[in-house]
């Protein structure tokens, strides 16, 4: 659902800033490389500190370079498979970040064994999920499913619990316990998830293959 509305919302809201990139000079995968450097940065600098808010403003100002750089891509006419290539495997480099720099605060100053680990699978079963769908199309399966928690619902799941939960530094009390409940959440989201696309690909290799047989045995009888 955030996949089909939200990035639609907000691709005509950056065109504007897309075209002046453009105008600039700046290359749609100049773009892509800052914003998951600003993303990695953010995370691995301010969410092992417990500086959440702060972690999540510098992160949510460059996670929008995904909606950019392919808007650039589009308005130039040079959509490519380097590009598509380049921007899913960064997405993998920021999402890991994100979570990897949970992760460390729940280690060490976080000092909870159980939310480290909650983190640690929310950051493999994502994973896990692109794979599958990635996987699924290369043997030349649509893999046609909308998961319940995919990319987006995890990162806007995850990153609105941060800020909210680094208000905690400003006084607001009770309100750091919203991370931990959002990342149980995402953890369990992304479970239920990867079931989804791996029962979808079982059914969807199961057709094909039946779909293979017939033509076969309807060449063999003609």
């Amino acid at each position: 659902m955030l996949n089909k509305y939200a990035r639609a919302f907000f691709t005509r809201v950056l065109t504007p800033f897309a075209a002046l990139l453009i105008r600039l000079g700046v290359s749609p995968d100049a773009v892509t490389l800052i914003g998951t450097g600003g993303v990695v940065a953010g995370a691995l600098v301010f969410y092992p500190m417990g500086q959440f808010f702060w972690g999540t403003v510098v992160i949510t100002l460059f996670v929008f370079s995904d909606l950019v750089d392919g808007n650039m891509a589009r308005q130039l006419g040079r959509s490519s498979r380097w590009g598509a290539f380049l921007d899913s495997t960064l997405d993998r480099v920021a999402d890991a970040a994100i979570f990897g720099g949970l992760a460390l605060w729940y280690a060490g100053r976080g000092d909870s064994l159980t939310l480290c680990a909650v983190t640690i699978f929310c950051l493999a079963s994502g994973q896990v999920v692109s794979y599958t769908k990635a996987r699924g199309e290369s043997i030349g399966l649509p893999v046609n499913v909308n998961g319940l928690v995919e990319r987006a619902e995890r990162l806007v799941i995850s990153l609105v619990a941060c800020g909210f939960s680094g208000l905690h530094m400003f006084g607001v009390p009770g309100i750091q316990y919203l991370l931990p409940v959002a990342l149980w959440a995402v953890a369990a989201g992304s479970a239920v998830t990867l079931g989804q696309r791996v029962v979808t690909v079982r059914r969807e290799s199961a057709e094909a293959e039946a779909a293979a047989e017939t033509v076969s045995q309807g060449g063999t009888t003609a």
